[in-house]
């Protein structure tokens, strides 16, 4: 078994929980935590996922501890909510539960989080104010504040959040981590205590980039992962907000997004200004306007029913919606519909938007003086996104005396796999802590093959299945060499087809496609399944790398559409 980098470092499932188990004995912030499961119903799970590996079982996550926010299912574990009179035993794991689960990963316990998943600060708790891993006077950031911390600490390899409103990219980016929020819609939220249904989103926290990606793919649901054009591998194009949206930014932050801004640019990005106010005030609805309503019609009875048990902030929140008309909820959700066009409109054009996460970081004192504006200025260029319908990617990009800097790329919906594109070009550029992070993960264990798709056999497309029953594990987002073309195929269903030309020969260029791991047994049963005009055959990668990947026999191409200039099958698709 290798680590999750694809590094020859052996690694088994109880060694990972017996070094999480030993993080956990050093206590450094047991406020992080709400439930841990007991060791030795772990490890006896470690040792089941060895021995299966050990068979030859495929298992994409093998030996992953994960750390589960406390309004997200686990069987066998009560769900509080962060509320102890809210709690109930839940029968069956949450759908992203029990995906990780058959992924090869381990849950260690229920985390700590801002009540009913309602802040942006992680202070909002009765378990205990949640503090920041460096500095104890600074927040650790919320809601999902001990998920962050228990991957920052280096406890889990990967947590699971929410995110609504920002809960999931705040605290990864006050805790210099990773934080991942799919397109809307993108990751299943059954067995998940609502917050505001509409927009709840379950988001992955990772320390970094390539491991946060590859949970997100095993979460998430193909068919809005198979969403909107890859980044063709051009210079990228990012929007950002004009100067006056930047008001909330503490002197430091606003140096440090200056950094950012030019250090993109000195990678090639060009980075041009757009209107926030779609933005903005597409994110002040979610409290200031009727959809507060959906918080109260998930807890607002019980907490009526149990003030003594609630977070005063969160009680003034949720119970302030009670007397939301039905008209308002309406009206907001029309005008919520022309903002959403508008902020679409903005980002024509663009690959991302790149925004700062939070204004700054703000101190236990701080909050504890203005809990409800604190909490919204933190929220400032965060809240937006699920509203109008964006996917986003928290990265890290350094620290400030003490504090973390943060920077959220956020693509269009249903972008996700061009975002992933563009998180793993940049990430490195905004911190240089990420250059030695892993790269998609490759090198895959003896017992896989790499193999390269670039049509229906992708993520969320017909043949995709052919795959995953094979025992295939996606592998990363890559490019070919620049001497290919594409051509679509007269078949049924329909596939392109991938000729290798001389380099530098007209209409040549870079293809995009997927990486694939499969066992020898199963790459050898797609062979013979294989139909005509379809082959196997080396492919050279963007890196210089060659792989086993499709390819098309010439007499098929006479008379087939060319798709090279849309750069691959799922541009082509979109443009159809």
């Amino acid at each position: 078994m290798q680590t999750a980098d694809g590094s020859a470092a052996v690694k088994s499932a109880v060694e990972r929980v017996n070094a999480a188990l030993a993080a956990l004995a050093e206590n450094v912030r047991p406020e992080a935590w709400i439930t841990v499961r007991g060791a030795q119903e772990m490890l006896a799970e470690a040792e089941s996922i060895d021995a299966r590996c050990g068979r030859g079982e495929q298992l994409p996550l093998a030996g992953w501890t994960v750390a589960v926010k406390d309004n997200i299912d686990v069987a066998g574990l009560p769900t509080t909510a962060g509320c102890p009179a809210f709690s109930y035993q839940p029968q069956s794991d949450a759908t992203v539960v029990a995906r990780l689960r058959a992924a090869g990963a381990i849950m260690l316990g229920k985390t700590s989080l801002d009540q009913f998943a309602t802040g942006l600060v992680g202070t909002r708790s009765p378990y205990g104010e949640v503090r920041d891993i460096r500095d104890p006077s600074l927040v650790s950031g919320g809601s999902s504040s001990g998920s962050a911390v228990a991957v920052a600490l280096g406890i889990a390899d990967l947590a699971l959040a929410t995110d609504t409103a920002g809960s999931g990219r705040v605290p990864a980016a006050f805790q210099g981590i990773v934080g991942l929020k799919a397109s809307l819609g993108a990751v299943p939220t059954a067995g998940v205590v609502p917050a505001c249904r509409s927009f709840d989103c379950v988001s992955v926290m990772a320390a970094t980039l390539a491991e946060a990606q590859r949970a997100l793919m095993v979460i998430g649901d193909s068919e809005p992962f198979a969403r909107g054009p890859l980044a063709a591998g051009s210079p990228p194009r990012l929007a950002t907000f004009t100067s006056a949206a930047f008001a909330e930014l503490s002197p430091q932050y606003h140096e440090a997004f200056q950094r950012a801004r030019a250090r993109a640019a000195a990678h090639g990005a060009t980075i041009d200004e757009i209107d926030p106010t779609p933005f903005l005030a597409a994110g002040a609805l979610l409290y200031d306007g009727a959809f507060v309503a959906e918080r109260y019609a998930a807890v607002g009875e019980f907490i009526e029913s149990h003030p003594q048990d609630a977070d005063p902030s969160v009680a003034a929140i949720v119970l302030g919606a009670r007397d939301v008309s039905a008209a308002a909820y309406v009206a907001d959700s029309e005008r919520l519909d022309g903002l959403r066009r508008a902020a679409w409109a903005e980002l024509q054009g663009f690959d991302a938007l790149l925004l700062p996460t939070a204004p700054w970081q703000p101190t236990l004192a701080e909050v504890q003086s203005e809990p409800l504006e604190v909490n919204r200025r933190v929220g400032s260029y965060v809240t937006f996104c699920n509203l109008v319908d964006l996917c986003a990617a928290a990265l890290p990009a350094g620290e400030l005396a003490g504090a973390q800097f943060g920077i959220t790329l956020y693509a269009l919906g249903g972008h996700d796999l061009a975002l992933a594109d563009l998180s793993r070009q940049l990430a490195p550029v905004f911190d240089s802590r990420a250059s030695v992070a892993p790269a998609p993960p490759r090198g895959e264990p003896a017992a896989a093959i790499e193999l390269l798709v670039v049509g229906a056999h992708m993520s969320g497309m017909p043949l995709n299945s052919e795959l995953t029953v094979r025992g295939g594990r996606f592998v990363a987002v890559v490019e070919t060499a620049p001497s290919y073309r594409l051509f679509r195929l007269d078949t049924l269903p329909a596939k392109p087809g991938l000729v290798r030309v001389a380099l530098g020969a007209a209409g040549a260029q870079r293809v995009g496609g997927e990486l694939w791991a499969l066992p020898p047994a199963g790459l050898s049963s797609l062979l013979a399944d294989l139909p005509t005009p379809m082959a196997l055959g080396r492919v050279q990668l963007s890196d210089g790398s060659e792989v086993v990947g499709f390819l098309c026999e010439p007499a098929a191409l006479e008379g087939a559409e060319e798709i090279t200039e849309h750069g691959n099958w799922r541009a082509y698709l979109a443009a159809a």
